[in-house]
């Protein structure tokens, strides 16, 4: 038995398929029904609850051979600190030790690039350390502190890896994430500026794939990033042309301006409109002008991971909005029937 938490989310939900299309038995943690929509029609044994319940995880990874923790709260503002601390720190503690406890045989936990130290003059690889002192949201710090959780559990005796994601493109977002939620958008033309900047991007089956390889290959008390294709957001604008048939028309914002309306949006939003996301926050806006670049040699050397297209992880994508109704597909693309 495999158990994969977080299931719920873009990546979960991507890992679960991957597994079941290779004949594994896997039980999910979703955290609440809200979630079950990730994996209705799979057959899979299914759990519902909140890992800050240690009873909870000594029951989730009660029988279970290898472990996938992709469960975690993901923030791109400054509020929330106990929350984030608790669903992503003290989470990975109960389920790691658990997972002791119950002998399972190894671990992969996502890890996030937030958590890896920066660079400007090279691309940042896993021996770049984070650096507490600069500025970074606290789910970058909770996402250290999940590694600490994670060296603590391998001293002890548990095979523990570290499976480093970057920004997700892909079918399965169900929620959907933030990126999807962009591509969502610039779809229904309803996308109306954007910042300079860049990110360095990971298709969900590039990703699925590095966890698989990090279980099968990867050694314990390593981390290994995996990532697929840097980005500009000039460049993805593009690329999101190309796939939905829409030419871009997005206003390029500069930077300043950008992240001063984002602080303004930050205050009024919370009364104007209570329940939406604002998705280029002010720190979203910082992190695309670091232009982080991520260097996936060790998991090519060590693991054999060769990334794909981001290309086709955007086309796929946009057909699964599509075929779930999020997207309204158009009569012609470029000029051309759709059907083409």
């Amino acid at each position: 038995m495999i158990l994969v938490t977080g299931a719920g989310g873009h990546l979960g939900a991507n890992l679960v398929r991957r597994l079941l299309a290779e004949g594994e038995r896997v039980r999910v943690l979703l955290h609440t029904v809200r979630d079950e929509p990730a994996v209705a029609g799979l057959r899979v044994e299914q759990m519902i609850g909140d890992l800050r319940d240690p009873g909870l995880a000594a029951a989730a990874v009660s029988g279970c051979r290898h472990l996938y923790h992709c469960a975690g709260k993901v923030s791109t503002t400054y509020g929330n600190h106990d929350e984030i601390f608790t669903c992503n720190v003290l989470a990975t503690r109960h389920l790691l030790r658990a997972a002791l406890n119950a002998g399972v045989e190894k671990v992969v936990v996502t890890g996030s690039f937030s958590a890896v130290g920066h660079r400007h003059d090279k691309p940042s690889d896993e021996t770049e350390p984070f650096n507490p002192f600069e500025r970074h949201l606290p789910y970058g710090h909770s996402k250290a502190a999940v590694e600490h959780e994670w060296l603590k559990a391998c001293v002890e005796g548990l095979p523990v890896v570290i499976a480093v994601s970057t920004a997700i493109l892909g079918p399965h977002d169900f929620k959907p994430s933030r990126m999807g939620q962009v591509l969502i958008r610039f779809a229904q033309g309803r996308l109306r500026a954007y910042v300079p900047g860049g990110f360095t991007f990971v298709a969900a089956r590039d990703i699925v794939e590095g966890h698989l390889l990090a279980m099968s290959h990867g050694t314990p008390g390593q981390k290994y990033i995996f990532a697929s294709e840097f980005l500009s957001f000039d460049e993805l604008m593009a690329l999101f042309g190309r796939v939905t048939g829409r030419p871009p028309s997005a206003l390029r914002v500069p930077p300043a301006l950008m992240s001063t309306a984002a602080k303004l949006a930050a205050i009024v939003m919370p009364y104007v409109a209570p329940h939406a996301e604002q998705l280029l926050t002010p720190a979203a806006i910082r992190i695309l002008r670091l232009n982080r670049r991520a260097d996936v040699s060790k998991a090519q050397r060590e693991l054999g991971f060769r990334p794909t297209s981001i290309e086709l992880a955007v086309r796929e994508a946009y057909d699964w909005f599509v075929a779930q109704r999020m997207i309204a597909r158009p009569a012609t693309r470029i000029g051309m029937p759709v059907d083409a």
